[in-house]
């Protein structure tokens, strides 16, 4: 770019000014191309050459490009690593621009689009089996209103909570991208932050309104002013990116903040629901239990496992339909197949409402409500259909019209792009037939012109061709190009090329004519019938979302039946009470693992209730208290999302808060060490959980020092025993809390078996009642390979200590004489505010050196100290 290309660089930098924080994609001919900071971004992000053009501000211009026939793939990447993309387009031609400006204008360019993570729609860019979900959160009045889509599939839901519960909810929703009012203080530090005008109920309540043709919300369900104001800032920002072109939006759903059993991000973390501790799917929870055959069911499960229902009817209906497929193998194997060979309904249908549907599409929504229609029909006559299934048959059908009016107007498999037509079916309409027929006997009139040319010059190599610049031409070789010259030839010289020469005939241009005319009308005709049927989908959108929903929720029961038979899963009762009752229980992902290199789960079976609501578990590390921890948690999670679990039987009481802590690591980025990150986790749970919660906590304390460890791992068991009073697993290598279950009722001993035999550790993975009676750290440390001498040393280091642990009582000398938690907090808090009181009411200014002296001697004694 140089002084003559300062139109283009001010057109350039007035762009780049528009796109804000994104990487700008500016179109120049056939290439995207990146200039200045963006393309050293681009470059490094894509590996793609990092060049320079011309000069700005006697400075060389960085520049980097991508084609725009692969622009997606690029783009994928970029998003994948966190970029944000403009994409500045063309808006006239080249002609329209020299028509508008002379021959030097410079043609319009403006950004059609921002691409981010939370608002794609294609379907290269998408995970097929990963919801997208976009989030926006504000706090009105002290409650934040929260507002997600998927605007792949149109779902739109509205909730709200505390703030301090934002974070657990945003952990559900495991959005892609967060949108948040400018600034709002508590909002995460990612989130991208928009004008607080945007977040206004009224705003919000205007903006849904309009967009769902209503005069009142009243029909889709109650909403509070900070749902509405989310919404508003959710639907605003939509419109940003898509430049007043909004995507497929559903009418919101109101979700209840106790709908959903409760889980913070450490919690999810922890059990890795979604994602394993190293990141992926793999080796995660839904990795074991997935066998939906669809990506909208997986998409389902994903759901379901993240917002387990706290509805007891509702996981009922689940269970049932779950049951009802596991019963009948032939017919759950008949719906799995014919559930496999339909497309992506819902995520077609976002496509198309958002002005990126092509031709395939619609052939999508064709064939997979033409498939959801058939399974409705195979089902429809049996009298035995679970509850969930009756309510769920009639969304299976009412698109006959709709699927036969695609099926007369679609080709079989229409293509993925729409600009050469040829999608429109053969007799669906008669004058489009007819353009075809003229375009198509144009083309052979001219292969007979071709071979008449042929004889009548005799130049048997002539060859009619065409390109773009010229249209149809006639070539032969240079060397035979005098006989086209002559004056009566009929023939007129057009280009001169290297070896060739190329010429235009009269009966060609008729031709060609027809050929362009034609086949300019057959486009023209095909895109007008593409924007009708496009009309139809979405006039229909709400009716085929639910069907799409329909299917999903069809996959899921299928799947989980699926998984249940393969590994002998049971279905769990989900009871109202405080029990939890789990006999033969495995942990699914260790078990699939263990199965997979030919090995045997041990099970186990876990049983809580009122009177003995708190297990303290000891034994050996690698012994499998974290799993059994794990595989209990995991087993409520599964129940109550409505599936089978990995155990004999289990009867559950409704658990409406979910707390693991198990395991830890540093947070670098927020300046937290491993001991850090396992106290604040297991303050939240301290704060939090109540008598319906169900809490697994693991070696709580072990990150400092013996002693340290020891006094806050027994004033948190005393803590969750008597004032949480909640169900808890609490493993430990502290022997000495077993004396808790001296003075806590609800607290029983429990351990996971280990034996010696001939020097050598023996791991059982049984659980068994009672304290355990050593912790095998050695015998653990010989199994991990510590070098004999080390072991050997620290043998008689440690008989050392047991030594002298006998002789003056070991760590917990004196703690049986402990009040309990409740009493020694009650003592300690009253004496504290009587002096406090007593401080509070003097007047200091007023007091004489005297009287000082006499005020220190009463609170002394007060303190209980004389003087």
């Amino acid at each position: 770019m140089t002084s003559a290309a300062t139109p283009m660089m001010a057109q350039y930098l007035t762009l780049r000014e528009e796109a804000g924080d994104c990487l700008l994609f500016y179109r120049m001919g056939d290439f995207f191309e990146l200039f200045f900071e963006d393309a050293k971004v681009a470059s490094q992000v894509l590996d793609i050459a990092l060049t320079t053009r011309g000069e700005h501000l006697g400075q060389p211009i960085p520049m980097c490009g991508v084609p725009v026939h692969a622009a997606e793939g690029y783009l994928a990447r970029l998003i994948k690593a966190g970029c944000r993309v403009a994409i500045a387009e063309q808006t006239e031609t080249p002609a329209e621009a020299k028509k508008r400006g002379g021959s030097k204008a410079l043609v319009a360019r403006g950004i059609v689009r921002f691409v981010t993570a939370g608002t794609l729609t294609e379907e290269s860019l998408l995970e097929p089996r990963r919801a997208n979900v976009l989030a926006a959160a504000c706090e009105v009045r002290g409650v934040v209103g929260i507002a997600a889509c998927d605007i792949s599939t149109g779902r739109m839901e509205l909730e709200e909570c505390d703030p301090d519960r934002l974070a657990a909810a945003l952990a559900r929703l495991g959005a892609s991208e967060l949108v948040v009012p400018d600034g709002w203080d508590a909002a995460p530090e990612a989130a991208i932050r928009r004008s607080a005008h945007e977040f206004s109920s009224d705003g919000g309540d205007g903006r849904l309104k309009l967009v769902h043709g209503v005069a009142t919300l009243d029909g889709f369900g109650a909403f509070t002013r900070a749902m509405l104001a989310a919404a508003g800032g959710l639907i605003a920002y939509l419109d940003h990116v898509g430049r007043g072109s909004l995507p497929l939006l559903l009418p919101p759903e109101a979700r209840a903040s106790d709908a959903a059993l409760a889980m913070d991000e450490a919690t999810r973390a922890s059990l890795e629901i979604l994602e394993a501790s190293q990141g992926g799917r793999k080796g995660s929870l839904i990795d074991a239990i997935d066998r939906c055959v669809t990506g909208a069911g997986a998409r389902q499960l994903a759901e379901d496992l993240s917002a387990p229902l706290t509805d007891r009817m509702a996981i009922a209906e689940r269970l049932e339909l779950v049951e009802w497929l596991h019963g009948d193998a032939l017919l759950r194997e008949d719906m799995r197949a014919a559930l496999r060979a339909l497309p992506d309904v819902s995520r077609a249908l976002g496509r198309v409402v958002a002005g990126r549907g092509s031709p395939r599409d619609l052939g999508q929504l064709r064939d997979g409500l033409s498939g959801a229609r058939r399974i409705g029909d195979r089902l429809v006559g049996r009298d035995d259909l679970p509850v969930l299934l009756e309510r769920l048959l009639p969304d299976l059908g009412g698109h006959g019209a709709l699927v036969d009016h695609f099926a007369r107007a679609l080709v079989e498999t229409p293509p993925t792009e729409r600009g050469q037509g040829g999608y429109i079916a053969s007799g669906y309409d008669a004058a489009l037939d007819e353009l075809r027929v003229m375009s198509g006997n144009a083309r052979r009139a001219i292969a007979a012109l071709e071979a008449k040319y042929r004889e009548d010059t005799g130049v048997a190599s002539l060859k009619i061709k065409h390109n773009n610049v010229l249209g149809y031409f006639i070539e032969v070789a240079q060397r035979h190009s005098d006989k086209l010259m002559e004056p009566e030839s009929g023939f007129s010289h057009r280009q001169t090329m290297a070896g060739a020469m190329r010429f235009n005939a009269l009966a060609l241009h008729e031709e060609a004519a027809r050929i362009t005319e034609a086949g300019g009308h057959a486009l023209a005709a095909e895109e007008a019938h593409f924007e009708g049927l496009v009309a139809e989908a979405i006039a229909a959108r709400r009716e085929i979302a639910r069907t799409a929903a329909a299917l999903a929720r069809l996959d899921v029961a299928a799947g989980q039946a699926e998984r249940a038979a393969e590994g002998s899963w049971t279905r769990p009762q989900v009871v109202d009470g405080l029990s939890l009752e789990i006999e033969g229980g495995r942990h699914p992902v260790v078990e699939a693992a263990l199965k997979a290199q030919g090995e045997r789960f041990v099970a186990n079976d876990c049983r809580l209730a009122s009177h003995d609501r708190l297990w303290l578990i000891g034994g050996p590390n690698m012994g499998g208290k974290s799993t059994f921890l794990r595989q209990n948690a995991l087993i409520v999670l599964l129940a109550q999302a409505g599936g089978f679990v990995p155990a004999k039987s289990a009867r559950i009481g409704m658990v409406d808060r979910l707390f693991s802590r198990v395991g830890a690591s540093d947070n670098l980025a927020r300046g937290r060490s491993t001991f850090m990150v396992e106290m604040v986790e297991t303050a939240a749970i301290l704060s939090q959980a109540g008598e319906r919660s169900f809490v697994i906590l693991d070696e709580v304390g072990r990150g400092t020092s013996t002693y340290d460890g020891l006094a806050l791992a027994w004033a948190v068991a005393e803590a969750v025993h008597g004032t949480n009073r909640c169900r808890c697993l609490f493993a430990t290598h502290y022997h000495e809390m077993a004396r808790l279950a001296e003075t806590c009722e609800a607290l029983s001993l429990h351990h996971v078996r280990a034996r010696e035999w001939k020097g050598d550790l023996v791991l059982l993975h049984e659980l068994a009642e009672g304290p355990a009676d050593r912790s095998y750290g050695l015998a653990v440390a010989r199994l991990a390979g510590v070098p004999p001498k080390v072991i050997s040393r620290a043998k008689s280091v440690l008989d050392k200590l047991e030594k002298g642990r006998a002789e003056t009582g070991g760590l917990a000398a004196g703690l049986g004489d402990l009040p309990l938690f409740a009493a020694a907090q009650e003592v300690r808090e009253e004496a504290c505010d009587a002096l406090r009181d007593k401080l509070r009411d003097m007047d200091i200014d007023a007091l004489s050196p005297r009287d000082a002296l006499e005020v220190l001697y009463d609170l002394k004694r007060e303190a209980g100290t004389e003087p």
